[in-house]
């Protein structure tokens, strides 16, 4: 007897179709993969740019076409940059400093406010809240010259006290501290009352460990906001020995307003070199406290 056997369409097995849905995803997981790293080159370009001409003399910095790769390379300009006449060290440690105290002062008042706002119940707190948030419609240029008057009457003006003070009380760091402890079960600080714990032990030990992701991305805003500062040192600050990294860029321009290109990129590399530090030691924690404040 002749056994007559069926075949099964490739098509219809359950093996072919799960190893084609892979092939598919895998090449859909390319093809977005590829795109993304050069949408990435395209935005490290002028990265690449400002780091090609720091290693190069001023002659080559303006020649045409562009020559990425610097022949002979000039470490003189990093040299100058941090050693010579107009060295960025000094700025460098000022704005380590300023921004240093903004951030911790920022994020402990930040914390503390939202907190309040979003756990302690008080009259006309919603009302309060509101006010608060209101005073970010207005423009920071308008605040500078009431802020350069009052530092002034209080022999403050050309300190880094001027600008260390205002950083310390954001609108946006309370906003995103109350958002975060909102979306926080109330039930741990009602179990903690009934145990005898007072307000401070609660926030102290049970929400503040809670909003470490979120602490994390307000400090990484916080000191990038702080350490690119340009607008209120410049109206602030007048003294070179207290300048701000922002404002020792400017000694690379002559009073003509032509620039030393080798010179200018080198202090602009030494000045994202912090920045660029925090932030890919913080990234994640930025990522999740965007996810859990409910911010997008």
């Amino acid at each position: 007897m002749s056994e007559v056997t069926h075949s099964t369409p490739a098509r219809s097995r359950p093996g072919v179709l799960r190893s084609a849905r892979e092939r598919r995803r895998l090449l859909n997981r390319w093809l977005w993969g590829i795109g993304l790293w050069a949408l990435a080159l395209l935005f490290l370009a002028p990265f690449a740019w400002m780091i090609s001409t720091s290693l190069k003399q001023s002659v080559d910095a303006y020649r045409v076409p562009m020559e990425w790769v610097p022949d002979p390379v000039q470490w003189r300009n990093y040299v100058e940059v941090l050693t010579g006449e107009h060295s960025v060290v000094p700025a460098f440690l000022n704005s380590l400093f300023v921004a240093a105290l903004r951030v911790t002062g920022e994020l402990v008042t930040a914390s503390m406010a939202g907190y309040a706002f979003a756990m302690i119940r008080f009259r006309a707190r919603e009302f309060i809240f509101l006010l608060y948030l209101a005073t970010a419609t207005i423009p920071a240029q308008l605040l500078l010259v009431p802020r350069f008057i009052y530092f002034q009457k209080l022999g403050l003006y050309d300190t880094l006290w001027s600008l260390i003070l205002p950083g310390m009380f954001t609108v946006f760091g309370t906003f995103l501290m109350r958002q975060f402890f909102v979306s926080q079960p109330r039930d741990f600080a009602e179990a903690a009352r009934i145990d005898g714990a007072s307000e401070w032990q609660i926030f102290r030990r049970i929400y503040l460990p809670m909003a470490a992701p979120v602490l994390s991305a307000l400090g990484i805003l916080a000191f990038v906001w702080s350490w690119n500062d340009y607008e209120a040192p410049l109206v602030l600050i007048s003294n070179p020995d207290v300048y701000t990294l922002p404002l020792s860029l400017t000694n690379f321009t002559d009073e003509q307003g032509q620039i030393d290109p080798g010179l200018s990129m080198a202090a602009s590399v030494v000045s994202i070199l912090p920045i660029l530090i925090v932030f890919i030691f913080l990234q994640r924690r930025f990522v999740a406290a965007m996810t859990h404040s409910g911010l997008k």
